[in-house]
């Protein structure tokens, strides 16, 4: 797998750790991949506040996720850039669900896991087309965790037109760097430690949403008091410096769009 495809192994350690911590996030998938491949971190990559920090993101989006999939049974859901990511199973048993990835990493995640009823996985490049044409029309629960850093302003603006124009409802929560962290990550980044140093932000969600006829709802946080306080006492007051403070906040953003 080329530099961005190996950056799933960041988020996939995160989740490994505190899941076998017993804290924030139960993933015995991770577990069991990250205990299987052994890819080796290093640096800040490898940090226990980074991997505190990503289990509490897919925490959180695996929340609003279950929120959605009960307001909308009939929806389909995406998980697009899904890496080696179990959500799929973790919140197994309702409706279809559908993760997409680059080939290579569907190939990689076709080792650990199979599809089955309601369940399949979609090898396309997200900057095309032709992956959409799989998936059936009607109303979809759109997850994009650690993707669109990756994608030019442009690419993420097709995208974001693609899901659109496909689907007859989107709701659609989405990760994104501001534009100051996007060019500070070319020098200061965990991704760096796994050859990646150029990723893009997003200041201004409403004229994304302008530019693309969806509607920008609101922002999340991902790191929610509940969650910091299943860390150990010294941990917490670590943690809030370095990534649930406003320094943080104005580096790394959690919104919530629907069309």
């Amino acid at each position: 797998m080329n530099e961005v495809n190996q950056t799933l192994y960041i988020p996939l350690y995160g989740k490994a750790l505190v899941s076998r911590k017993g804290i924030i996030l139960k993933d015995s998938m991770a577990e069991q991949i990250w205990q299987a491949e052994g890819f080796p971190l290093r640096g800040k990559s490898a940090s226990r506040w980074l991997a505190y920090y990503m289990g509490m993101r897919s925490a959180v989006i695996d929340r609003w996720t279950e929120a959605q999939m009960t307001l909308d049974p009939e929806a389909v859901v995406l998980h697009l850039g899904c890496g080696m990511d179990s959500r799929a199973f973790r919140l197994e048993g309702r409706g279809a669900w559908y993760d997409v990835d680059f080939p290579a990493v569907i190939s990689e995640r076709r080792r650990y896991y199979r599809e089955k009823d309601g369940y399949r996985m979609i090898p396309g490049d997200l900057r095309r087309r032709e992956w959409i044409q799989a998936l059936p029309r009607g109303r979809a629960i759109v997850v994009m965790e650690g993707l669109s850093m990756y994608l030019r302003p442009e690419e993420l603006r097709a995208l974001l037109a693609l899901l659109k124009g496909h689907f007859d409802h989107v709701c659609l929560l989405m990760d994104c760097y501001s534009e100051f962290a996007a060019k500070a990550s070319r020098f200061r980044n965990p991704i760096n430690d796994v050859g990646v140093t150029q990723v893009w932000g997003l200041d201004d969600p409403e004229a994304l949403a302008r530019d693309t006829g969806i509607t920008y709802l609101s922002e999340h946080s991902m790191t929610p008091e509940e969650l910091i306080a299943q860390l150990k006492p010294w941990e917490q007051g670590v943690f809030r410096k370095l990534y649930a403070g406003k320094f943080a906040g104005k580096l790394y953003r959690l919104y919530e769009f629907e069309s």
